[in-house]
Formats: C-alpha cells, structure tokens, sequence
C-alpha cells in the first residue's frame, strides 16, 4: 500500500476535490461546498512529499519526471480514479491530486481493493494482493539490503553506534571517534527514508511521521545484536542513530565491576542509582547487576524501559520486561503499576521527571529493591538532583527519605583504553549510617570527606579511580583529565600518587 494512499483515503469521504501537498505545509483539501480543509495536524517535511510522489510515479514516467521535473498521470485507488499533477519547484516536489470520479473498471457490487493502487485507466489490472506479503507488512520491521549493509560495515569496524544523516556518508564511532564507513557514497533522503521505514514497526513509524522523532529497538540477527535506534528529522533531512547492544548479557568480570557493586544484586530492599552522562555504559552495568540477581536469587524481576535494550532470559527469576509506548505509556504510568504486579526487583531505565522518581522513591521505601539512572556526573551531584527536583517544602522530606531508602550511587564515565577499546571509571557511593545521617541534615558538602574515611564500606571517589586506571596503565593522563568531573582535585590526587603531566602538551613529564 504505498504511503499516498492513506491521505487520498481522506479525499472523497470528506467531500474534496482536489489534495494539495506542499512542503512545510500541513496538508489541505479543496472542498466541494467551498473553503478548504487541513488533512494533518503537522506539516510535512519537503523530503516526505518527495517520498510519497515517487512512491506512485508509474515506471514509464520517471525518467519525464528527473528530466523535466512535471509529470501528471491518472491514479486509481479504493475503487476511484485520481488525476495527480507533480512538479518540482526550487528543488521542492508539490503534488496535487484530483478526484476525477469512479473507476471504470470497478464492478458497482465489488469495490476495487484499496490496498491495489495502480495506474489508470491505461494500465492492465494488476493481480490481487498476495496474503501473506501484507501479513508481513503488519506483523513488524523487515529487512533492507541497505540496512544490512551498514550493519554489517559497523560491526566490521566494532563500532559502537552508527549515524546515518542526510546528504552525508555514513559514520561510526570506533573506541570514541567518529569515523566514515568505507565504500558508502552520502545518504540521499528519499533511500534514506526508505530503509527507516523498513526498519520500523508500523506504530512507530506512524510515531516518526507525526513527532519528527522515534525510539524502538531493532534485532539484527545477522550480527548476533540489537540495536538502539533513534530517528529523527534537522534542517536536511531524516536521520538515524543505531546503538549496539550485545544479546550476551555483559560479564562483570569484563567490565572490571569491584565486589561491593556486585554485592548489590543481594539486597532486599532500598534504592541503588547508576548514572554518568550519556553514553557511558550505564545500562550495561545495570543489565550486569540483574544478571546477577537473576542467576542468584528465586524473586520477580520487572523492568521498564525504553526501549527494551538486553533481553533478560528467565534463570532464576521470572522476568518481566516493559517498553515505554509498546506496553505501557510512560515511565510514571508503567512504575505506578508494577506496585501492583508482585515485583521484588524493579528497574526503571531511565527516571526523567519529578513524578517518576518520586514513585521510584517510594517503592523502594515500600520494601522493593529497584535500580535506576539518572544523567549526573558525580554521586554527590545526584543527590542534589533528586532534592532540587522537589518543591521547597518537601525537600526536608525527602532528604528523610533518601537517607532511609537510597543504599548506593555508582556514577561513571568511559574513557579511551590505551592500545584501543574503551573502560569505565566508577565512583561509589555506599550509604553508610555516617553518610545517611549527612543527606538527613542536608550536609552533602561533607559526604566527600566522609567517602574517603569510609573505604571499608567500598566507597571510591572518581578521582580515586581515574588515579588507579593511570598506574594500572590502562588510560592516558591526559584523558582521565578531560573526563574527570572535578579537575583541580583531580591534578592534586595526580601529585600524592606521583604522576606529574603537563596539561599544556597533554603528554606525561620526564
């Protein structure tokens, strides 16, 4: 069914004549009685009439249409003939469409399917649509050889995410940086396009075309992978971002995940936060830690996400896994239900707003263990972001509730490993009865001070662990540096481990 045919599915019931497509216009109609009528909420982008004028030009027409730029042709769908008039005007397509009247092929008793669209009255009557192609069509993505290609190319390259923009080449970040796909020309719009649909499940490509942007996860079988995808539209074009995820759920081991953060699959109850800017592996770790829980305990593990990135098998535990817009319609919405689902574990992929943590906060004061992320680049910081969100007058309230119900805050960021790939750098945050009776008071300014008397409890400061990963020769100074949060600290810590570098030419003295 090619895409045009949804809006012209509008023309005759809402009494049009005529169907005028223009870019960054919404769509309107010309009605019979007079006046005009807006078929669409949204505009549509100059690259989407494109897209669907060459979806229905007839073979015979498109070399007229690249070389002149004008075409018209007779259009026959749902059993009624169309009139449609293409032109290309300052490299934008307008399409207009005409209802002419009845098809004179169609029987009055047996109207002509409205998912056969072809040309008319000249051309010869295409054969019935196939069963099992649609079914196909509706069941989910499919395959595109593009598609595979790029997938292919970027795990050749152990890429970790692949960005597709229009009118540019391909790129992927290789161990941090990004870098062109060999042997692929830039991406046009209009194939661009093509392949995203393909890729998308029908609610989420209808999601793209009325918001301009959609999150899904897409399995690439091929390649033994998932992947997270994000479109999107700018000034160019459409576009594309698609994140590795591994099926195998990562091994702590691998990860370099100490003892006291594994430890924390064992609890019973409370609150743990995994944060760091984005990007820096802070769902791997967590898909780590339930793996954990998952092989070691008998409970219910429940998560909400979106989308749905490592698939979780059942081991131990029974698994429940939520996409937001798929299975449930919001973050807040899908937490304030799993009270209700018999959850021991919950984890909740990302706590966006004000709502969602404060339901987060109070299951896990309810008895429940869950797991969450939050885009904070220090342990300290966190707390600060959990309060601030909160009026004025609840925030003592709070305060009395994070210190009874948060257990630990693991914050992290990834570096460039020396001889290539990439390792993270975790800071640990274990609430201790000490640090507890500090976040009560409102007193974090001291919590440092506290994290580095209190080791025994497994706290580690970022610069602490930046300072490890340089005399284990495992990252450059001058990297640790740039990702560090708290520079000056930072260089002093550098100084009591006897590791002077020269941040001018960002090379190691002597």
């Amino acid at each position: 069914m090619a895409q045009l045919d949804k809006l012209l599915s509008h023309l005759v019931p809402k009494g049009g004549i005529r169907m005028h497509l223009r870019a960054d216009r919404k769509p309107w109609l010309d009605l019979r009685a007079g006046g005009t009528l807006d078929l669409l909420p949204n505009p549509l982008p100059g690259v989407m009439v494109e897209v669907l004028a060459s979806d229905v030009i007839p073979p015979a027409l498109k070399a007229t249409w690249q070389n002149d730029g004008e075409v018209e042709f007779d259009y026959e769908m749902g059993g009624y003939v169309f009139r449609i008039r293409l032109a290309k005007d300052l490299a934008n397509t307008q399409l207009d469409a005409e209802h002419l009247g009845p098809a004179r092929t169609a029987a009055p008793t047996v109207p002509a399917p409205a998912v056969t669209p072809r040309v008319a009255p000249s051309a010869a009557p295409p054969p019935p649509p196939k069963a099992a192609p649609k079914a196909a069509a509706e069941a989910g993505p499919r395959n595109h050889p593009l598609a595979e290609r790029l997938f292919a190319a970027l795990l050749q390259a152990q890429g970790s995410d692949l960005h597709c923009t229009s009118k540019e080449p391909p790129l992927a970040r290789v161990h941090g940086d990004m870098k062109e796909l060999e042997g692929f020309p830039p991406l046009e719009p209009a194939p661009l396009l093509e392949m995203m649909e393909a890729l998308a499940s029908p609610n989420h490509w209808e999601r793209f075309k009325s918001v301009r942007d959609a999150d899904f996860a897409y399995a690439y079988e091929a390649g033994g992978c998932r992947l997270r995808v994000n479109y999107f539209m700018d000034r160019i074009g459409p576009g594309l971002v698609c994140r590795v995820i591994p099926n195998e759920i990562p091994d702590p081991d691998k990860l370099g995940l100490p003892d006291p953060v594994r430890r924390l699959c064992n609890l019973a109850k409370g609150l743990v936060l995994v944060t760091g800017p984005t990007g820096s592996g802070k769902s791997t770790t967590l898909a780590a830690i339930l793996d954990l829980a998952n092989q070691k305990r008998k409970d219910h593990i429940l998560t909400i996400e979106d989308p749905i990135e490592f698939v979780h098998p059942r081991k131990g535990c029974l698994v429940n896994q939520r996409e937001v817009g798929t299975h449930t319609e919001t973050f807040k919405s899908g937490l304030r239900a799993a009270l209700r689902e018999d959850p021991d574990i919950v984890m909740v992929g990302e706590m966006r707003d004000l709502e969602t943590i404060a339901i987060a906060l109070e299951t896990a004061v309810t008895g429940h263990l869950v797991f969450g992320t939050l885009h904070t680049s220090s342990a300290i910081g966190t707390i600060d972001r959990i309060v601030d969100q909160f009026p004025s007058d609840r925030q003592q309230q709070i305060r009395v509730m994070l210190a009874d119900a948060l257990k630990c805050v693991v914050s992290q960021t990834l570096l460039k490993k020396i001889g290539g790939g990439r390792i993270a750098a975790l800071e640990t945050l274990f609430i201790s009865p000490a640090i507890a009776n500090l976040i009560r008071e409102g007193k974090n300014f001291q919590i440092p001070s506290a994290m580095q008397t209190g080791r025994s409890y497994g706290q580690r400061l970022m610069n602490d662990a930046l300072v490890e990963l340089i005399q284990a020769k495992k990252v450059e100074p001058m990297e640790a540096y740039l990702k560090c949060p708290d520079k000056e600290s930072f260089i002093a810590a550098c100084k009591r481990a006897g590791i002077p570098f020269d941040l001018r030419l960002g090379e190691v003295e002597g």
